[in-house]
């Protein structure tokens, strides 16, 4: 094992957008990222302060996701150039990291 720099990614979007499907088939299959994973917020808002939330009486259907991958800085470049295409300025949060990868990667 080594470590690597990567740079993480997640990109924020709500149920009620319809737009989880495409841009995971994106992810993986035409950009093939590494580590992809969404997370299913209970509770969230954005910029418009509406509040998206799931109780035990309400079963929500524009709860909050979050996208999270990560690659190769110069991979993550090209995605994010195209995602700038797909999405509103500030549904993407990036950093750089490092990752703990198989010598052969």
């Amino acid at each position: 094992m080594r470590n690597a720099e990567v740079t993480m990614v997640r990109v924020y979007l709500t149920e009620g957008e319809k737009r989880l499907k495409s841009l995971l088939a994106y992810l993986h299959d035409e950009s093939r990222v590494h580590g992809v994973t969404v997370f299913r917020g209970i509770s969230g808002f954005g910029k418009s302060g509406e509040m998206h939330s799931s109780t035990l009486m309400d079963m929500a259907f524009d709860l909050p996701l979050v996208i999270e991958f990560f690659d190769q800085p110069e991979r993550v470049r090209a995605v994010l150039d195209h995602l700038d295409t797909l999405l509103e300025p500030g549904h993407i949060v990036c950093w750089n990291a490092q990752a703990n990868i198989a010598a052969s990667d």
